[in-house]
């Protein structure tokens, strides 16, 4: 009790909480964030503003994940921080694509907690990652899928078999698929189909090939193929994707 008092004591003497917040830029590889209950961002280190592509955090202050990254994984962080929100449990060392440029097949170890006013409200969300080569895993589990991983992000338009991964990661095709689920909260086949639609949604701004010839690319059998597949994760047409967005940029 006395050891708690002093604690207390001594931070509620300290200028700024700023100071603290500031010793985390000093940490190699970690990125930290605090985001309020509508996803905004409220504090960001020098990590977390290099993921989000803006110079200073004063950039990001105010916007969200949908403002700096593809919808599919702005969706699946937002959903991620309603859970710990709505639960008020924190997800722990949850392991994901470094969030990145699209098509990244560096990992990251992520954990988040809720936090909450003086009252006992959640109010919002504050954040961990680190990629997980500089966590040194040396074997098991979340040694073999970073192999996995960096094959599927760099065969993604080839015809891959889950059991193939499976042997990959010297796992049976039953617990592969268990441990995967686990790990990415997806199944080997719906985490390809992100990184086909990713990597598809980037050509299509970035270059002047057709959508049929996008879709050869990114792996999709025929154009028809890929046009369900982008509109069922994207809500919206490639057409319409490459449109909506050469209209805002004019």
């Amino acid at each position: 009790m006395k050891s708690t008092s002093l604690r207390d004591r001594f931070f509620r003497r300290l200028e700024s909480y700023e100071q603290v917040f500031a010793m985390l830029d000093l940490l190699p590889g970690l990125s930290f964030f605090v985001k309020d209950r509508q996803g905004r961002f409220i504090a960001l280190n020098r990590r977390g503003c290099e993921y989000c592509g803006v110079p200073t955090e004063a950039e990001a202050i105010g916007k969200t994940d949908h403002d700096f990254f593809p919808k599919q994984r702005a969706d699946d962080y937002r959903a991620d921080d309603l859970r710990v929100l709505e639960s008020g449990k924190p997800i722990i060392d949850r392991v994901e694509s470094a969030p990145e440029s699209a098509g990244s097949p560096r990992l990251v170890m992520t954990s988040k907690v809720p936090l909450r006013d003086s009252r006992g409200q959640i109010i919002g969300v504050a954040g961990f990652s680190r990629q997980i080569e500089e966590i040194r895993e040396p074997r098991g589990t979340v040694a073999a899928f970073a192999k996995v991983i960096e094959h599927l992000h760099q065969h993604f338009a080839d015809n891959l078999v889950t059991a193939d991964l499976a042997e990959m990661a010297g796992l049976s095709q039953s617990q592969f698929e268990r441990r995967f689920r686990r790990a990415f909260g997806a199944s080997p086949r719906q985490y390809l189909m992100g990184i086909r639609i990713e990597r598809a949604a980037k050509m299509l701004l970035e270059t002047e090939k057709t959508v049929a010839e996008i879709a050869l690319t990114c792996g999709f059998y025929d154009h028809a193929h890929f046009s369900r597949r982008f509109r069922c994760i994207m809500n919206t047409s490639p057409t319409q994707y490459r449109t909506r967005d050469h209209d805002a940029s004019s």
